[in-house]
């Protein structure tokens, strides 16, 4: 099994930044496709971003150029880096992990391994 507990939520204005970070436990993440989705009250989870093994990124509609995902192998965790936050960025966002790392792992049917969420806001 694997574990994964996210951190660096908050509450911020537009325009602002925050870096969320997942700690994983159970496995080493190399072997894994890592990703982070959200979800906003009333709408279905998304993706946001996801790395696999040969750190290859994709990005989710919207966020791209204002995201930035990365991991760090020795660590075991997984990062997020969000600029210039807009408020239709608020959700609860998941990290998420698929046990295939040479694949993507963009959409939820996939994922084997959720943590159990943060919470970002973004006031106008």
């Amino acid at each position: 099994q694997v574990q994964l507990v996210e951190s660096g939520g908050g509450s911020v204005q537009s325009g602002g930044s925050l870096r969320l970070s997942c700690a994983a436990s159970g496995y080493p993440i190399g072997g894994f496709c890592m990703a982070w989705f959200r979800q906003a009250p009333g709408k279905e989870r998304e993706a946001v971003a996801s790395v696999n093994g040969d750190n290859s990124v994709s990005y989710g509609e919207g966020v791209e150029g204002r995201f930035t995902i990365s991991r760090d192998y020795s660590k075991k965790a997984l990062y997020l880096q969000m600029n210039n936050l807009k408020p239709e960025d608020t959700a609860t966002y998941y990290c998420a992990a698929r046990d295939d790392a040479g694949v993507r792992c963009m959409n939820s049917r996939d994922i084997n391994f959720w943590g159990r969420g943060t919470q970002v806001t973004v006031s106008s």
